[in-house]
């Protein structure tokens, strides 16, 4: 990508181009960094990576923003309300700015590289940006911003995978770990190839080594990460290898991954989830529309009728699975007709649980250079309330049938709404909430269901660990 046209806003910003430098041994100053993210796991898994590259360089991560001389926003651009919020917090961090004088504020992650131009016109008092493949750059960047220069780090970078960075994870049960980045899909409504690159895979010895090192610091669960995270291919090892590879790792007790992409589920990674133990059965599915044409204006590479089949395959090797999916209503094109197939389609294969969205057209995409944004927003809005209330209804049946079952769950901590009571994730990932007696964060324990609500599973410890 092309950042000269923001020269003339940050003068004297390093330009870096292809090179990819060391970490410093010292750096001018120690700062306390505030990191806020935005928006997806994989910002989430980001933002761990960052806090382990500038604790590496000497600086230190704090977790009270008041505490903080550099606040760093790692941001999404995946949908226009995310770009109002941050925009809405750089004005209110820039108040703090202007009355403390030495506060330093970045804008990092996927915003900082689809909207650097609008960003910087909006928010001139920003120190520094950075794209998601220059983040082994900030030591560097704090040092130029504490002399004076602005700093501009956007380069895309199609071999940077920061395999050879250990992130900074908050202690926990559950541990998200990237096995790629990029993706090649080229999803018409998606931005994500055009500010996270194309796809690249980490070497499977490299997470094998992540994975015993996250089991040793007591994490229960490994949540593998990829923007089409069954595509991940090291050059020698498939998906369905890695699965093995991961779960095969001393002490490891549950393996889930997400999110796959219809078109890549091949067997091995079937063989994988239905005859290993450790690889729970629960797969997030995106379908996005149950709609052939809309698929194909989508450019998913799949029909609506290939993906009812993999989704029979899927019930069929493995009949506990737990499936849920991601809808979108409201694309280019999309008719009544269009919409009562996605309708039908979710009625038919009865997911447990669905995100769904009216379509955002967003700048720089596929969608928005070449099709019309033709569905008006109020057909949108009827359209999102119809599968809502429809999903509503099958979660709520779906979980309904799961009383008087035992489910594995994994304690988590106190629920939100009684301390008196743990929550915690079956197998499937459903959201159960039961007494403490007799269980600690990290156990995973027989629970006994008696009733449920479309979210959420309520029970009683009914037995020992499993």
């Amino acid at each position: 990508m092309n950042t000269k046209s923001n020269l003339s806003i940050y003068k004297n910003t390093p330009n870096l181009g292809e090179q990819k430098p060391q970490l410093p041994n010292g750096t001018a100053s120690i700062r306390n960094v505030y990191i806020e993210t935005y928006g997806c796991q994989m910002n989430v898994s980001d933002s761990e990576l960052m806090a382990g590259i500038l604790t590496q360089s000497g600086h230190r991560t704090v977790s009270h923003i008041d505490d903080a001389d550099v606040i760093l926003l790692n941001t999404c651009a995946i949908r226009e309300n995310a770009e109002t919020k941050v925009i809405n917090r750089l004005e209110h961090l820039n108040h703090r700015k202007r009355r403390e004088g030495n506060l330093i504020i970045g804008v990092c992650g996927c915003m900082a590289q689809h909207l650097r131009d609008k960003l910087l016109k909006a928010a001139p008092y920003v120190d520094l940006v950075m794209g998601p493949d220059a983040y082994r750059n900030l030591p560097m960047a704090l040092n130029a911003v504490a002399n004076g220069d602005p700093f501009l780090g956007l380069q895309l970078d199609k071999s940077e995978d920061y395999a050879d960075i250990a992130p900074i994870r908050k202690e926990g049960i559950r541990a998200w770990l990237t096995i790629q980045r990029g993706c090649d899909k080229m999803c018409t409504f998606c931005i994500v190839p055009f500010v996270r690159g194309r796809e690249r895979s980490i070497p499977l010895k490299n997470l094998t080594d992540d994975v015993q090192r996250l089991v040793n610091e007591g994490f229960k669960e490994i949540v593998l990460l990829g923007q089409t995270v069954n595509s991940y291919h090291d050059g020698n090892h498939d998906f369905g290898e890695l699965l093995w590879r991961i779960a095969e790792v001393d002490g490891v007790e549950r393996v889930r991954f997400t999110s796959p992409h219809p078109a890549d589920a091949t067997d091995s990674m079937i063989d994988a989830m239905e005859n290993c133990p450790q690889v729970c059965p629960q797969l997030h599915l995106p379908l996005q529309s149950g709609s052939t044409p809309v698929l194909e204006r989508m450019r998913r590479t799949y029909t609506a009728e290939e993906y009812r089949e993999l989704v029979s395959k899927l019930r069929e090797r493995i009949p506990q699975i737990a499936l849920s999916t991601d809808i979108i209503v409201g694309f280019c094109g999309e008719t009544e007709a269009d919409f009562k197939q996605t309708y039908q389609l979710m009625a038919d294969l009865r997911f447990d649980s669905a995100f769904m969205f009216k379509y955002s057209d967003r700048e720089g995409t596929m969608a928005n250079k070449s099709l019309e944004d033709d569905v008006p927003e109020t057909e949108k809005a009827r359209r999102l309330n119809e599968i809502i209330k429809l999903q509503e209804g099958i979660s709520a049946e779906i979980n309904q049938d799961v009383i008087g079952t035992t489910a594995s769950v994994l304690v988590e901590g106190d629920s939100r709404r009684d301390t008196e009571q743990y929550h915690g994730k079956t197998d499937t990932f459903k959201t159960t909430v039961f007494p403490k007696e007799n269980a600690q964060v990290g156990d995973i324990v027989n629970v006994k269901i008696h009733s449920a609500t479309a979210h959420t599973l309520i029970g009683e410890i009914a037995g020992s660990d499993c």
